[in-house]
């Protein structure tokens, strides 16, 4: 059969398939609905996307399996990055964890791995996210409040004591000071005798979505971009098979983006770190496959589930066709998710159990590689134990239990859900090219571009929960007078105390001339092209605390200050 005759066929079976959608339409659903009205004039998602009532072939005139869907393991990706799904290999379970001191963050990570977690996930306090030691005064009341406080080598000598880093993947959450962090955790592991070559794990250290929506930063955006840079070709020298960006959409999503903002300005944050990286001079295929994402699992399920799909092939497509890789691996978007804490509620606190349990099903189901479930006392305060074991026995609930690990990406060839997906796919894309036309990611952020797109979105996903077009239970519908008692988890004075008398002695032990020097080779490498890896390297394994390497560099790089948009 000749491919016009075949397209003729399809071309029938479509009319006939519209004509006998509109049968449809005048007789089965007119008569339903007369008898049952649908309960209100519109249906949206979270992101207030609308949803039609039925999705069919005809939403779907030009899909090709080959062309958009393919095979799992095979460009463009859209089923997964690994041929057999989960039947080979779970998900890594990787609960973030973080508080008070280095011994009491110690003692968490070594019970989560006891009850099976797969991977380690490090929670940094407010002074850590903004470079500044315990004993600051911008860091009074809050030192080891909202994460762990690490201020020293010391410190994370003794938040990974007990704890082989060369046999434990290891995540941490910090992106300004993400360079003297990841410092401190390589001399941490060199001590420990590992061999930095087998070391893996991932470093968030995604500086341009806290100028777009975290607001955790110290330099402005051009500086600190090259400290990124810096990273990720130490990584590629030393470091192969550790993750030294995971570019965050998590955050993006957190301060009220739409699923296709989170999807759009994601990506275009990672395609500014590849530009970076070939502007510095490396090679694409020598760093990309070591590039990972982190992307929200909000409450919209099929929405989330299309996003994350939407993601893999876009990747896949701008990695081979705007940046010339030639490995499939740096075509292969591989992710992290976390579970959506801006749907955690303090009302009825226990509904948070089914919510994160329905967002970990989304990021299961859309093919996550890594996976944090958030406890259901988040909104009121750090996790206790107890909290943290259930978000645990979530995942392997889903795991073990669900049977959705049985085959690869299940909802694959669902109308509403490919359709989900292609429509995610084009707004972002769109996105994307509104980005470049303004000269890329930095320009955008520099003209407060997606700072108020995000903005927008949030005022208007409020004004319908405002409304009660969007129900939240417990908040604006079917709520009770009465509050539900939950043990929670406080850190009291004790820490910061104890935290301040450790970096006293540190001082007075340490050889304060060493440090001198090393934070002087820094500035002077700051100033000219060095690589900063390196000389961060020496000035951690000095024992200069995280404060006086960020400082050293202040003067160097400047301070962000956001203008008003």
């Amino acid at each position: 059969m000749s491919a016009v005759s075949t397209k003729l066929d399809a071309s029938a079976e479509m009319d006939a398939l519209q004509a006998a959608e509109r049968r449809w339409e005048e007789t089965t659903l007119a008569q339903t609905l007369a008898k049952l009205p649908e309960s209100r004039s519109t249906f949206t998602t979270v992101s207030l996307r609308p949803v039609k009532r039925l999705y069919t072939p005809t939403d779907l005139p030009d899909f090709n399996y080959g062309r958009d869907l393919g095979f799992p393991g095979e460009f463009p990706y859209t089923r997964g990055v690994h041929a057999t799904g989960y039947r080979g290999k779970l998900w890594t379970m990787r609960q973030f964890a973080g508080f008070g001191s280095p011994e009491d963050t110690n003692r968490r990570f070594k019970y989560l791995l006891e009850q099976g977690q797969t991977g380690l996930s490090v929670a940094f306090d407010l002074p850590t996210l903004m470079g500044y030691d315990a004993d600051s005064p911008f860091s009074l009341g809050e030192v080891g409040k909202c994460g762990v406080a690490v201020s020293s080598l010391a410190d994370m000598e003794t938040l990974f004591d007990g704890i082989p880093l060369e046999q434990v993947t290891t995540s941490m959450t910090i992106n300004a000071p993400a360079s003297v962090i990841f410092a401190m955790f390589i001399v941490t592991a060199e001590k420990q005798g590992a061999d930095l070559r087998k070391v893996s794990g991932t470093l968030q250290n995604d500086i341009l979505k806290e100028y777009i929506a975290q607001k955790e930063w110290i330099y402005p955006p051009r500086p600190a971009m090259r400290l990124v840079t810096d990273s990720i070709a130490f990584c590629v020298e030393r470091m192969p098979k550790f993750n030294p960006v995971s570019i965050s959409g998590y955050h993006i999503r957190e301060a009220g983006a739409t699923a296709a903002q989170e999807l759009a300005f994601t990506l275009r944050d990672g395609m500014e770190y590849v530009q970076g990286c070939l502007d510095a001079g490396l090679d694409v295929d020598d760093f990309a496959p070591r590039l990972s994402f982190f992307f929200n699992a909000h409450n919209d399920f099929f929405e989330e589930i299309a996003k994350y799909r939407a993601a893999r092939r876009l990747w896949a497509r701008i990695m081979r066709d705007r940046f010339g890789a030639r490995q499939e691996r740096s075509w292969m978007l591989r992710f992290h998710a976390q579970t959506a804490g801006c749907t955690l509620t303090a009302q009825q606190p226990y509904n948070n159990v089914a919510r994160v349990a329905i967002q970990a099903l989304a990021a299961v189901l859309g093919g996550t590689q890594s996976l944090h479930t958030n406890s259901l006392d988040e909104t009121l305060a750090l996790p206790s134990e107890q909290a943290a074991t259930i978000a645990l026995r979530t995942q392997q609930i889903i795991a073990h239990e669900t049977g959705v690990t049985n085959t690869v990406d299940p909802l694959g060839g669902s109308y509403f859900v490919e359709k989900l997906t292609n429509d995610l796919e084009a707004e972002a894309l769109e996105y994307i090219r509104r980005i470049d036309a303004m000269g890329g990611m930095v320009a955008a952020i520099e003209a407060g571009f997606p700072q108020k797109e995000i903005q927008e979105s949030s005022y208007q996903y409020q004004k319908a929960v405002d409304a009660q077009d969007k129900v939240i239970v417990g908040v604006n519908g079917f709520t009770q007078s009465e509050s539900q008692e939950v043990p929670l988890l406080l850190i009291d004075e004790r820490a910061e105390r104890a935290q301040r008398e450790r970096l006293a002695a540190l001082r007075a032990r340490r050889d304060n001339a060493a440090v001198e020097r090393a934070l002087q080779a820094l500035v002077e490498g700051a100033r000219g092209s060095a690589n900063t890896m390196p000389l961060i390297i020496e000035a951690a394994r000095a024992y200069a605390t995280l404060g006086e390497i960020c400082d050293c560099l202040r003067p160097v790089f400047g301070e962000y200050q956001e203008p008003a948009f």
